[in-house]
């Protein structure tokens, strides 16, 4: 009898014990959660994208948080420097141009709301040269003489940009043999044209000249000639701040917001 009851206390008293620690791991469990959607929703409205728009972008951002007292924080560059942080706590994804960004949401199904995804501002593509154009470089026609030297970016907005400009009046096999070298983003082609004064042209984005002032001179194409991109933004499907975040993009799509992208060499 006294056997009985004393493993009777025993199988309790482990029972208990067992009890008391599924509920620590529990509360412990729900701490965590809750401490990781504190630091997620914490009013920062988080925005990604590539280098490109970086400008413009973060110029409204500093205007809008000192307009609404909301802090926007603007992380920007190439793809693969960024993506594994906005799957994680993103409210905001923006693209260089329309595909880069839809090449994003077929690579990450779940990640942008598309009913959210809206046009920006378009912007034109030109040629940048180096500063006082020695090879006097002044059309796309200009990009095929003998010893000119170009970068191209084969992607990051501009995949194919050169040779739809180059289609339109034949020049697609003189721009080709020009090519010096091919890199995958904007970051890479700033770095070479930086470090290899070679390099005599790039056909990229106006706006980048922009960036790239005291490097570099913009040709700008005749408006028969222009090619522009557009710039979409959208919000994230696992946004907590959904509300600013729609705000600050309506924010961006205003008359004072479109003025600063102007000033950066957008349409």
């Amino acid at each position: 009898m006294k056997k009985t009851l004393l493993i009777t206390a025993l199988l309790s008293l482990l029972l208990t014990v067992a009890g008391l620690s599924v509920y620590a791991n529990m509360d412990n469990s729900s701490a965590s959660l809750d401490q990781s959607r504190s630091i997620k929703n914490d009013g920062v409205i988080k925005v990604y994208g590539p280098g490109g728009p970086l400008g413009p972008i973060k110029e409204a951002a500093e205007k809008f948080t000192a307009e609404t007292g909301i802090e926007v924080v603007v992380t920007a560059g190439p793809e693969s420097n960024w993506i594994d942080d906005a799957k994680k706590d993103a409210d905001i994804i923006y693209g260089g141009s329309e595909y880069m960004l839809r090449s994003l949401m077929l690579n990450n199904p779940e990640m942008i709301n598309e009913n959210s995804l809206t046009e920006l501002y378009p912007r034109a593509a030109g040629i940048l040269v180096r500063k006082g154009n020695p090879k006097n470089i002044h059309s796309l026609e200009d990009l095929t003489k003998s010893g000119v030297k170009i970068v191209d970016v084969n992607g990051a907005g501009q995949l194919g940009l050169w040779e739809d400009l180059a289609g339109r009046t034949g020049l697609i096999g003189g721009i080709s043999k020009n090519i010096d070298v091919s890199v995958k983003t904007s970051a890479e082609a700033i770095e070479l044209w930086k470090s290899n004064s070679k390099l005599d042209a790039w056909i990229t984005y106006e706006s980048w000249h922009y960036r790239l002032k005291d490097v570099t001179e913009l040709v700008e194409l005749p408006d028969s000639e222009k090619l522009y991109r557009g710039t979409p933004i959208a919000l994230t499907n696992t946004s907590d701040n959904k509300k600013d975040s729609q705000r600050f993009v309506d924010y961006l799509k205003t008359e004072s917001s479109h003025q600063i992208f102007q000033k950066w060499g957008w349409k």
